[in-house]
């Protein structure tokens, strides 16, 4: 479980047959082999560590369902090592967990990102409510729907976010991974397509 407020700005360092390699530091301060750090969003686990660097396997189903694939060594990518029960909850809850990939068509600080209607994202997308972008918590307003299912939405960066994370650099055309509000999930889950109270399973 992740918060969405990013600790770090690592890189990758390289990658090959399913293995990535990273370059950090904040995050392998108390970080351990088995334990979970978010790269850009996607929950990974450390499986080797050294001096400045740490690796996780990313299958080629990851890659493919997330903008992980999109990396070449050398980009930078946004780090948070998993929360504590004690932390402070400063962005929301964020599992690591990707939904989908989405697309900027303006760059911060007023950030526009379009969603297609792969994946059925839009149902979950509220005026300001918290969406995660690369890892980062954020709050999208301005939703425009478009005729395909899918949407355009803003979200603005402050300076801070520009300066830390990898959004403040995103260009138009670049991919972004998409986690939408678990709690949204559950309500829709719980509820159900015939009311509260149902159980389909």
């Amino acid at each position: 479980m992740f918060t969405g407020i990013v600790e770090e700005l690592g890189s990758l360092a390289g990658s090959g047959s399913e293995r990535y390699r990273f370059n950090a530091a904040v995050v392998l301060a108390d970080s351990a082999i088995d334990d979970s750090i978010a790269v850009n969003g996607c929950c990974l686990t450390v499986v080797a560590m050294g001096d400045g660097w740490w690796e996780a396997d990313v299958t080629a189903e990851t890659a493919s369902r997330t903008a992980l694939g999109s990396l070449a060594a050398g980009d930078s990518v946004n780090l948070e090592r998993a929360m504590r029960y004690a932390d402070r909850l400063g962005g929301h809850i964020v599992q690591g967990h990707v939904d989908g990939v989405a697309t900027i068509t303006r760059p911060g600080p007023d950030l526009r990102v379009a969603v297609g209607s792969d994946g059925g994202l839009r149902r979950y997308l509220v005026e300001k409510g918290s969406i995660t972008l690369d890892g980062v918590s954020l709050t999208c307003f301005d939703i425009d729907d478009d005729d395909t299912g899918g949407c355009e939405f803003s979200v603005a960066l402050i300076p801070h976010t520009m300066a830390m994370t990898t959004i403040g650099t995103a260009q138009p055309g670049d991919p972004v991974n998409v986690e939408v509000d678990v709690l949204a999930r559950y309500v829709e889950r719980l509820l159900g397509q015939n009311g509260p109270g149902t159980n389909d399973d």
